[in-house]
């Protein structure tokens, strides 16, 4: 399998290339060249556990590492877990609940870049060579990252993440960690000061061949590949159903895009469901084919402060009917005026519906649950809760993935009224941390890279 462009100017590139690559050098985002049509194996796959069906999807798109090796970057990715299902299923009502946060860090971000630590110190320890990863996050993907980065060899980490604009323990996941090759970046700004000077740092082609830059954040092709099991292993714990919906709360695209991704290799899934909070620049997209963006607005659920969805460009390629050309011109007017349009979008494409949620209903959610289920949520997964219970269809099964811990959240539990706590969260109190807290500079952030 090989890897191309969105923007048409990179392709015949392997899988190895494609991660070490990360955005690609023309702007764009990689992609595989075919989508495999898996269909007619889904019988087979039905009693394999969560590691062993990561391998038969993942095997597809990687001809470069043998299947023994990738048997064991899997197998060790996900030894870290908590639990041995890995993403376990429970009922809630009409809703059944994929928990994807069991891992180190207590947040679905585990899920792909504990893969993704581990495959990057595979391939430096075959190329013999070095490694600066440079990442932005709203919340997760910064601890996660630096839970599969930490203490590893030859790799260095920068994670840009808003000063204050985290939830204080998402903010001492990942300043308490102290290994050399750990570096925490708190920016002057919102969210997508951080993504637009990550994107802009990577587009200097000789800055980043230079100082041989790599990408955690999900511009990573290998982060969405490894978030495509869990849809499908959400499909046997649902009892193989003809078809399911599944409720995404996202704002990067990523988390439900690779559900998109697994609905064209054959599983049968109906509708991907986006939840949205106020920064709803994704469902005002689906809803008039206009991508705009706005005001960054701070909510409960800060993951999804985005105004910028990053994996956007990947759906926009396969809606654009694979015309470079026209994702190009998209991106280009989005870039230049903050604003792009599509005609059509809804009679385009069946498979998504949306709707977004107040800061209210999130809250009356989480207490509602505790209440009636015995069951505390994240604000993320209230998100997705909330516009799931508007869609439920009892003909047809309907899966939430539950994104986070709902420890990570304690100013926003506490407005609820509920008490939840967790002992890795607990041991975080107290502890030294280190942190450089600069304005929105490329110049400063390339400098803090350059000195390492």
């Amino acid at each position: 399998m090989n890897y191309k462009s969105t923007r048409g100017d990179v392709a015949g590139i392997s899988f190895k290339e494609a991660v070490m690559m990360g955005l690609a050098t023309d702007g764009g985002l990689l992609i595989p060249e075919t989508i495999p049509d898996l269909s007619d194996q889904l019988d087979g796959w039905a009693n394999l556990s969560y590691t062993q069906l990561a391998v038969e999807i993942m095997s597809p798109f990687i001809d470069d590492i043998s299947r023994a090796d990738l048997t064991l970057l899997i197998e060790r990715s996900y030894s870290t877990f908590n639990h041995i299902d890995i993403a376990p299923v429970r009922t809630l009502g009409p809703v059944q609940l994929m928990e994807l946060f069991h891992g180190p860090t207590l947040a679905f971000k585990d899920v792909a870049l504990q893969f993704l630590g581990n495959t990057f110190e595979y391939i430096l320890k075959q190329r013999n060579t070095s490694l600066n990863i440079l990442a932005a996050t709203s919340g997760d993907t910064g601890s996660a990252a630096i839970a599969g980065i930490r203490g590893k060899q030859n790799i260095n980490i920068f994670i840009m993440f808003p000063e204050g604009k985290t939830s204080p323990v998402q903010e001492l996941q990942m300043t308490s960690v102290l290994d050399a090759n750990v570096h925490n970046i708190a920016i002057e700004g919102s969210f997508d000061d951080c993504q637009t000077l990550m994107k802009s740092i990577f587009s200097d082609s000789e800055f980043k061949q230079k100082y041989c830059l790599g990408a955690v954040n999900s511009v990573n092709w290998a982060r969405v590949l490894a978030q495509i099991v869990y849809y499908f292993y959400a499909y046997y714990k649902l009892g193989c159903p003809k078809h399911f919906d599944v409720c995404v709360p996202t704002g990067n695209f990523g988390n439900i895009f690779a559900g998109y991704m697994a609905k064209q290799m054959g599983l049968p899934i109906r509708h991907l469901i986006l939840a949205s909070n106020s920064n709803d620049i994704l469902v005002r997209f689906f809803e008039t084919g206009v991508y705009q963006r706005g005001k960054v607005s701070l909510t409960h659920s800060p993951a999804m402060d985005i105004q910028v969805s990053s994996n956007f460009e990947r759906y926009l390629y396969y809606l654009c009917g694979t015309d470079s050309a026209k994702v190009k011109v998209f991106m280009d007017s989005f870039l230049s005026t903050g604003k792009a349009q599509l005609e059509s979008v809804a009679s385009a494409d069946k498979t998504f519906r949306c709707a977004s949620v107040s800061n209210e209903e999130t809250i009356e959610l989480i207490r509602r649950y505790a209440k009636k289920y015995q069951y505390i949520v994240d604000p993320h997964t209230a998100v997705g809760l909330n516009v799931a219970e508007q869609m439920v269809d009892s003909e047809v099964p309907l899966l939430c993935l539950s994104t986070a811990h709902p420890a990570k959240f304690g100013d926003v539990m506490a407005a609820a009224d509920v008490k939840v706590s967790h002992p890795t969260l607990a041991a975080l109190k107290g502890l030294a941390t280190k942190k450089t807290v600069i304005a929105p500079d490329i110049d400063r952030i390339k400098a803090l890279i350059v000195e390492g």
